[in-house]
């Protein structure tokens, strides 16, 4: 190959790739992924009125919803490590929770209707996360009125940590359990975002 053959080989190679060209290659190896089943989790990042989510699911369901506040890469990580570290931004297989998120942010929509993957809670944790979504849209309860519901009174604190650490929320309303002196208390996204969220609702 002579001297001119190699430097125009060079010269292309370090044209810059077209963004298109690197989201169609990236749809391809999506697609060829999923069709082998060789994509144990899949995310993608969406914009939303309280700022960019990141949405992970498994073949059974949503596993988690992240604020950018908690750092997606970290995020990623603590998925690799806990469920699969066969891990790919597949943005298709969480079209229904992007849509079903904006139509909620949008006031179209009050109730989800998503697969839910819970694997990431267990024990009392678990069954707290699995009741909240029966707390209807525009209300709230206290974590001891939650406490009641889910047949442990005295379960006060245990209810308000597994609100701190539900992996789904604002698909599953932790935001919406709220202290017993009607205080917002802590939340995951902040408490700032937990008051959007509610005012939102209310507004609606």
């Amino acid at each position: 190959m002579s001297d001119d053959t190699e430097n125009r080989h060079a010269a292309v190679a370090d044209l810059p790739v077209a963004e298109r060209d690197l989201d169609n290659l990236h749809s391809r190896l999506e697609s060829v992924a999923l069709q082998q089943d060789i994509v144990d989790v899949g995310y993608r990042v969406v914009d939303t009125e309280i700022g960019r989510l990141l949405l992970a699911a498994t073949t059974v369901g949503l596993v988690r919803v992240a604020f950018e506040s908690e750092g997606f890469d970290a995020v990623l990580d603590d998925l690799a490590r806990r469920v699969s570290s066969r891990i790919l931004c597949a943005p298709t297989m969480l079209d229904d929770a992007a849509v079903q998120l904006g139509e909620y942010f949008d006031g179209r929509r009050q109730d989800f209707a998503l697969p839910l993957d819970y694997r990431l809670s267990s024990g009392f944790r678990q069954q707290v996360q699995r009741s909240l979504p029966t707390i209807g849209y525009g209300h709230t309860v206290t974590y001891a009125q939650l406490a009641h519901q889910v047949g442990n009174p005295k379960a006060v604190r245990a209810v308000g940590t597994a609100c701190a650490t539900n992996p789904l929320p604002v698909v599953v309303p932790c935001h919406r359990v709220l202290r017993t002196d009607g205080t917002l208390g802590g939340y995951l996204g902040g408490v700032e975002v937990k008051s959007a969220l509610l005012a939102m609702e209310r507004a609606a």
